[in-house]
């Protein structure tokens, strides 16, 4: 029988703040971390609600003990702080001897610098040779391998919403294969003028806090983070005597290609990587007691994620979204979650869909609108829906 993939440590830095236990803190209280902007400049600053992290970049990049001159960037920096507490929760050092792996994931890389400096760049390119190439989403993923000293394997994944979701994906297929003693999986993104604009060219923002599943969602709510999984096989779990959080039971990805930036309307792809997730698990929908959804308060994804858990599920479990909570952190969306996902094992508990006043018509499918504890919970499905159609669903399992 196929060793089981465990989560032995979890990082996490979002607009609720820094750490594992602050984040849960504030999910259970129903205290979002969405404002208008303070840290980066642009004319839309004060027109949308975000979850920006209320540090500027240097602050960070000094808490995170970075040497300033080396260009390290905002996307960065929060990658580094985030798995300083995975590999601190993991009993985990620097350097260590194991065949680590390092799963990062970005959407945006380096824009969040890059930006600020275009037309100086362009007028004098040999001064910002060194910042043009943090641009690159691969830049911060060799950042945290010379901060860590992993050496092992380095990729980077990169398919928008989805792309820290598949990060995790790929890390535990090469824990199963033997591939690496440890993944690290994860990934980060910051807030961007580039983010900002294209997504309200899209008309994909909401003026007001965003509504998942509501009838009336009008659009998302983009926020900036990082999170970080550490995973391993069990029998490295005992050898190490680290406690696991929990196990990584199911996954799979399904690529729809339907349509650039819209999902099919009736779920199809989305239904397609839960049901395979499931298979994968060897578990019925029964046995899922919570689904952390990917509910992005647009009106193309809920109506498409609803009708495929409706399709799927003949009795609905406990479902939310939490991006009412951090805004929509993209690339880093799928690792978040995910934590959040295992939070919900850790505490027997699920977090309530904040803003949530009245059922789609499409589906009149009500998410849980308060947060309860003490619920039995021993699976979780987790999902992550991104451009492309590239759809991805995790399911973790109490140990």
């Amino acid at each position: 029988m196929p060793e089981r993939v465990m989560v032995s440590g979890l990082g996490i830095y979002t607009a609720l703040g820094k750490g594992v236990q602050t984040n849960h803190q504030q999910l259970s209280l129903q205290l979002h971390g969405l404002s208008s902007l303070d840290m980066l400049e642009t004319l839309h600053a004060k027109s949308f609600p975000y979850g920006e992290i209320k540090e500027t970049t240097s602050d960070l990049i000094q808490s995170a003990q970075l040497p300033s001159q080396q260009g390290f960037n905002r996307t960065s920096a929060l990658a580094i702080l985030a798995l300083q507490e995975a590999y601190e929760q993991a009993g985990l050092l620097p350097n260590n001897a194991c065949r680590t792996a390092l799963l990062n994931a970005t959407s945006v890389g380096g824009m969040c610098e890059i930006e600020k400096h275009y037309f100086d760049m362009l007028n004098n390119p040999s001064a910002y040779k060194y910042l043009a190439e943090t641009i690159d989403c691969a830049d911060s993923t060799q950042r945290l391998a010379t901060a860590f000293g992993i050496k092992h394997f380095l990729t980077t994944i990169s398919t928008a919403c989805s792309s820290s979701a598949n990060a995790i994906m790929l890390g535990a297929r090469m824990i199963k294969a033997k591939q690496a003693d440890i993944a690290v999986c994860g990934g980060t993104d910051a807030l961007t003028r580039f983010t900002i604009n294209g997504f309200n060219a899209l008309k994909n923002i909401d003026k007001n806090y965003c509504s998942p599943f509501d009838a009336n969602r009008n659009g998302l709510n983009l926020g900036e983070g990082a999170a970080y999984l550490i995973l391993e096989s069990e029998s490295r779990c005992l050898q190490r005597k680290a406690t696991p959080l929990a196990f990584i039971s199911g996954y799979d990805n399904f690529n729809e290609a339907f349509h650039p930036t819209a999902p099919n309307p009736a779920g199809e792809g989305a239904y397609q990587v839960m049901q395979r997730a499931l298979q994968r698990a060897n578990l019925q929908t029964s046995n899922i007691d919570y689904i952390n959804a990917h509910g992005t308060a647009t009106l193309t994804n809920d109506e498409s994620e609803g009708n495929a858990m409706k399709r799927l599920f003949h009795n609905l479990p406990a479902f939310s979204s939490t991006k009412c909570y951090t805004g929509h952190t993209l690339a880093a969306a799928g690792a978040v979650e995910a934590v959040f996902s295992i939070n919900a094992i850790q505490q027997q508990c699920v977090y309530a869909n904040l803003h949530f006043k009245e059922a789609m018509p499409e589906t009149g499918l009500i998410p849980q609108t308060v947060f309860e504890k003490n619920i039995p919970i021993q699976h979780v499905m987790s999902n992550s829906f991104a451009f492309g159609g590239n759809n991805a669903s995790l399911i973790f399992s109490k140990v």
